[in-house]
């Protein structure tokens, strides 16, 4: 299968990219820059020049692959609104250039969208969730004749992240102490990015038109304990923030500290037979990637 794949280059997408090619799909990957170019080319993909904001490349990409596989996001949380209308846009543009062909579409969502495969709320009683009418917009393009998935992903962790978890550990280090937020009984569901790539590939292949899958490996690890591993990593003192504190502690990150995004894969494990394989993220968390501090040139 020849799959169009956005955000080809970025943390999860490398990972997708690898497993399909390693899997003996061919890959069309978008690439904005020159350096993401040559690193597709130098993956074994097809190039094929764009950005999500591009919305002629995307509908040539989608037009000209047997599927499409939507990572690609733009992570500017200072312009956080904006992101999520140029990934509902892009969305829409994708599946329509697909729609009456019944090919595959896979598309990225997140986890606090549902603790179970099997919820799907309401965007109009859930305005606190901006990136949930891109997925219930996909899934109701099912109608339209394409195969629609929805992945919600949970915290993706694995050497070369660099999201949430090294965010939390730079606050660490900037503040002198390695904080959890309350009694740290918050928990985040986490997955290492190489067995979330082999649940795209899954969806690709065999999931049926409306299906949400959930790449969870851990259900929820608690927050005190992600703490007490980067303090003893850093060798800081771990502390608790107070709630109505976790914002000034954590800056933009203090929601997500303090939220507790919860979930279970258990039906997708049924239903697909993924069983993930990697290590989980408190073991992950543990290696000396996670702390190497990039020195200038």
């Amino acid at each position: 299968m020849r799959v169009f794949v956005t955000g080809a280059t970025g943390f999860v997408g490398g990972a997708v990219v690898r497993e399909l090619l390693d899997s003996g799909h061919q890959v069309l990957g978008l690439a904005r820059s020159d350096e993401s170019a040559d690193r597709l080319a130098k993956a074994g993909a097809e190039v094929h020049r764009g950005s999500l904001e591009d919305l002629d490349a995307l509908r040539a990409g989608a037009s000209a692959s047997d599927g499409v596989i939507h990572t690609g996001f733009i992570h500017d949380f200072s312009n956080y609104a904006a992101s999520v209308a140029t990934d509902l846009s892009a969305t829409k543009t994708l599946f329509g250039a697909l729609s009456g062909s019944d090919r595959p579409f896979v598309l990225s969502s997140v986890m606090s969208h549902g603790r179970t495969e099997d919820d799907v709320p309401d965007p109009a009683e859930r305005p606190d969730l901006p990136r949930l009418p891109a997925e219930v917009t996909a899934l109701a393009a099912s109608a339209r004749g394409v195969r629609v998935s929805v992945i919600r992903l949970p915290q993706v962790h694995g050497e070369g992240d660099h999201a949430f978890v090294p965010a939390v550990i730079d606050i660490a280090r900037a503040k002198g102490v390695s904080a959890y937020v309350g009694d740290g009984s918050t928990r985040w569901a986490a997955v290492h990015r190489d067995d979330a790539a082999v649940l795209y590939r899954l969806a690709l292949e065999n999931a049926p038109a409306g299906t949400v899958l959930h790449a969870v490996d851990d259900e929820g690890v608690p927050g005190r304990e992600i703490a007490e591993v980067i303090g003893r990593r850093l060798d800081l003192p771990v502390t608790s923030v107070p709630v109505e504190e976790a914002e000034t502690h954590f800056g933009w990150l203090g929601h997500y500290v303090a939220s507790d995004l919860v979930g279970t894969s258990t039906l997708t494990r049924e239903r697909f037979g993924w069983t993930p394989t990697r290590i989980g993220l408190l073991a992950d968390l543990d290696q000396d990637y996670y702390f190497e501090v990039n020195q200038p040139s």
